[in-house]
């Protein structure tokens, strides 16, 4: 079965601890594919590097998937370069025999988004995660407060 392609210059991002391999999938003008693979670390620096990588490409679609919190970092790092990418449920990616290493599981992304089969979960804006992170630390802080008071009585 031949997946139809929707979109002509697509991202995946295959995001871990301290690597984050990324397959790009452009069709060129005379309508041949071309396939980019390049890895970058995980600290700030190489996610800027990737972030300046993704936009220079110019992608019609971003996906990485949500592998645990490892997806915020370099999520953050694309949205500051006005990159939006998709962030997919890994378990609905994850599921198909014989794609076990991660430029495989980023070619695969990067082939599903082409084809325009990957929803993106929802993701808020900077400004509403900012402020999730100030309430679930003043939630935290009371809750220190009203144990350190129980130890004390």
């Amino acid at each position: 079965m031949e997946l139809v392609a929707l979109y002509k210059r697509v991202i995946g991002l295959d995001i871990h601890q301290a690597q984050i391999t990324a397959c790009a999938l452009i069709e060129e003008p005379d309508g041949s594919a071309r396939i980019e693979q390049r890895q970058f670390g995980a600290f700030k620096l190489d996610r800027r590097e990737l972030a300046v990588w993704v936009s220079s490409l110019r992608p019609d679609e971003v996906v990485m998937d949500s592998t645990g919190i490892y997806w915020k970092s370099p999520y953050a790092a694309l949205e500051a370069v006005g990159v939006r990418a998709k962030v997919v449920n890994a378990r609905h990616v994850k599921n198909v025999p014989g794609r076990k290493t991660d430029v495989g599981d980023a070619h695969w992304l990067a082939t599903l988004a082409r084809a325009g089969l990957l929803r993106g979960s929802f993701v808020p804006p900077a400004k509403l995660r900012e402020l999730r992170l100030i309430a679930r630390q003043r939630q935290k802080l009371v809750g220190q407060l009203a144990s350190e008071k129980n130890r004390l009585h």
